[in-house]
């Protein structure tokens, strides 16, 4: 998991030139969305101090912003555009996130909008039901678990946003990982693992409008393309990491 660096910088803006300021902060971005070390950036204003405004960047590190973004021609072209207001600048810092961090109530997570762990464990119950009768999947799974079913559960229902129950009783990202080593799945296993599990919501009555499915299918995808990866002979085990959390949104590009 990428952890990238936030830069605030906070103005102070007379409100007669905030329009001025507006436009030329219109003008730079051009300068930021071209350049490969921003990952996204916003510009808001205070809503109590119409005077005060705060710009976000994300860069991909540090580093990259003050060796790589301010040491090129992009950088120069920014700096023409904000020149005259650098001199109202208040604060510009850098600053790494913490682990203090989640979403509220106002958007569902992905679990909560399925269903909870009622509609994964359905789910994981119907999808392993088709997994042992699948030609192409059967192989893979001879010997499967008693509980193998209630553990993927676990995982996808704390993927999606649920309990940490997978984390608790199982372990990390590497345990999952490590199931995986060695396996040698291929491409069409993959992809028929994607296909039933696909088959498997419809059956279990998982919820089918699109924004659901195309995070849920998004998962399979990453998930499973991953699996054939750590399953391979060129596998390199990553070090112990927390189970991936997935949203509504796509997951950015990985950056090693």
């Amino acid at each position: 998991m990428t952890v990238h660096t936030v830069e605030y910088i906070r103005y102070g803006i007379p409100e007669q030139q905030s329009a001025e300021f507006l436009a030329a902060y219109t003008r730079a971005a051009a300068h930021l969305a071209a350049a490969p070390q921003c990952v996204d950036y916003e510009l808001a204003r205070c809503e109590e101090d119409f005077e005060h405004f705060v710009l976000r960047v994300t860069w991909t590190s540090t580093e990259d912003h003050l060796e790589g973004f301010r040491k090129s021609e992009l950088f120069a072209d920014f700096l023409a555009e904000i020149r005259p207001y650098v001199s109202s600048i208040e604060e510009m810092r850098h600053y790494k996130p913490t682990a203090v961090r989640g979403t509220g109530a106002a958007v569902p997570t992905l679990y909560a909008w399925a269903g909870g762990a009622e509609a994964f464990t359905r789910l994981t119950e119907v999808f392993y039901d088709k997994v042992l009768k699948d030609d192409v999947l059967a192989p893979v799974f001879e010997g499967l678990a008693p509980e193998h079913a209630e553990h993927v559960a676990l995982w996808l229902g704390e993927v999606f946003g649920g309990p940490a129950g997978y984390s608790e009783t199982q372990g990390g990202h590497g345990h999952m990982v490590a199931k995986h080593l060695g396996k040698g799945i291929t491409e069409v296993q993959r992809r028929r693992w994607v296909n039933l599990l696909q088959d498997a919501a419809d059956d279990a009555g998982l919820p089918t409008d699109a924004e659901f499915r195309s995070a849920f299918v998004a998962y399979a995808e990453w998930g499973t393309r991953l699996a054939v990866y750590f399953s391979g002979p060129d596998a390199v085990a990553p070090g112990e990491q927390p189970v991936p959390k997935w949203t509504w949104g796509a997951a950015l590009p990985y950056q090693p």
